[in-house]
């Protein structure tokens, strides 16, 4: 999937540093974004995936108006873990970024209920939160 650096990329804008490039924390998304598209295949109706580990080496400055092609390659596969390698290259057949990401494969609903659960039994009497 390729996208477009903007503005709203930048690292000033997403206040992870100070200079006008492709903020590491949207590359990250992009990236993580093409394993949510790769692990479709490894789910079945009810399931979904959730991210559970990023390893992921951002080498190379782009800047507003550069085009990245972010991708996932097939995962290996350990039970209910999916490891994708990913990578980002610029326009100009750079390396951007590259690395790997983990994403765990669950019941949808288990998943969420789990979540009320805990958020459930750590709100105070009033519906507050400590």
């Amino acid at each position: 999937m390729h996208h477009e650096v903007t503005d709203t990329d930048t690292a000033v804008v997403m206040g992870s540093g100070d200079v006008p490039v492709l903020a590491t924390p949207r590359l990250i998304a992009w990236l993580e974004a093409a394993t949510v598209r790769a692990a479709a295949p490894f789910t079945r109706a009810g399931q979904t995936t959730v991210g559970t580990e990023i390893r992921v080496r951002h080498l190379r400055a782009s800047r507003v108006g550069a085009r990245v092609r972010v991708s996932a390659e097939p995962p290996s596969v350990d039970g209910r873990r999916l490891t994708f390698p990913v990578r980002a290259v610029d326009d100009s057949g750079h390396l951007v970024a590259t690395g790997e990401i983990d994403r765990a494969v669950v019941d949808r609903e288990r998943f969420l209920s789990g979540v009320s659960a805990r958020e459930e039994a750590t709100e105070g009497a009033d519906g507050t939160r400590p």
